[in-house]
C-alpha cells in the first residue's frame, strides 16, 4: 500500500506571517496614496486564501487591476526578502518529517500559494529530500481540494490524509475526499472533530494509531 501525508505550508510547516508582512509593506509604501500598511493579525487572517483572493481583503477600494498587479508585486518582493530573512519552522519539523519517511510515508505540500513559493521554502531550509510533490494554486489555477486530488492521482496513493490548520484546510481535505489533521498550532481552527494535533512532533504518534 502506498500511503501519503500532504502538508499545507504556512500556518503547518513554518510560520513566515512576519517577513511576508514587511516584504508586502515595502510594496504598499510604492502607492503612498493607498495609505496601507498591514500588520501580522492581517496576515493571519489572509492565510489559506488565494492570492488575488487576498489582494480584495487588503485592498477592497482599489480597482481589480492594481490590486492585483500590487499583489504580483508583492509576491515577487516577498521571494526576494525570504532568501535573506527566512521564515520560522515549527518545532522538531525535519526530525517529524524523517521519522514519518522511516514510516514509509510519502510526503507531499499542496498550498494555495504563488509557484515558487513551495520551492522557496524547501531550498531555504534543505527540506527538498523530504519531500515527493507539490502543487499550489498558482501553478495550476485550480482550488486546493483539487490540488490535494491531483496530488494523490498522480502519485497513485492508497492511503492519504492532509495537515492544515484552517477550516478551508478541512474543507479542501473533504473536497479531496482525504482524512484532515488539523494542525492546532496554526493560525484556524476546523468547525467540527477531527483528527487533531498540538505539535508537528506529534504527527508521528498519531500515525501510528490510525
Amino acid at each position: 500500500m502506498k500511503k501519503g501525508i500532504i502538508f499545507d505550508l504556512d500556518g503547518t510547516l513554518w510560520d513566515s506571517s512576519e517577513q511576508v508582512v514587511e516584504a508586502w509593506n515595502e510594496v504598499l509604501l510604492r502607492y503612498p496614496d493607498l495609505n496601507r500598511q498591514i500588520t501580522a493579525a492581517d496576515m493571519q487572517s489572509y492565510m489559506g486564501k488565494t492570492m488575488y483572493d487576498i489582494a480584495a481583503m487588503m485592498l477592497p477600494d482599489t480597482d481589480v487591476s492594481l490590486r492585483n498587479k500590487i499583489m504580483d508585486e508583492c509576491c515577487e518582493n516577498e521571494h526576494i526578502y525570504l532568501e535573506k530573512h527566512n521564515g520560522t519552522l515549527y518545532p522538531h519539523l525535519e526530525a517529524a518529517l524523517k521519522k514519518l519517511k522511516q514510516m514509509g510515508y510519502q510526503l507531499y505540500i499542496v498550498s494555495n500559494c504563488q509557484d515558487g513559493y513551495i520551492q522557496l521554502f524547501l531550498r531555504v531550509n534543505k527540506l527538498e529530500a523530504y519531500f515527493d510533490d507539490i502543487e499550489c494554486q498558482g501553478r495550476t489555477g485550480r482550488p486546493k481540494s483539487d490540488n490535494i486530488a491531483l496530488v494523490v492521482q498522480r502519485n497513485a496513493l492508497d492511503r492519504a490524509f492532509y495537515v492544515g490548520d484552517t477550516l478551508l484546510d478541512m474543507q479542501s481535505a473533504d473536497g479531496a475526499g482525504v482524512p484532515f489533521i488539523h494542525a492546532a498550532y496554526g493560525f484556524g481552527k476546523p468547525d467540527r472533530d477531527t483528527y487533531r494535533i498540538s505539535s508537528i512532533a506529534e504527527l508521528t504518534e498519531l500515525m501510528d494509531k490510525i
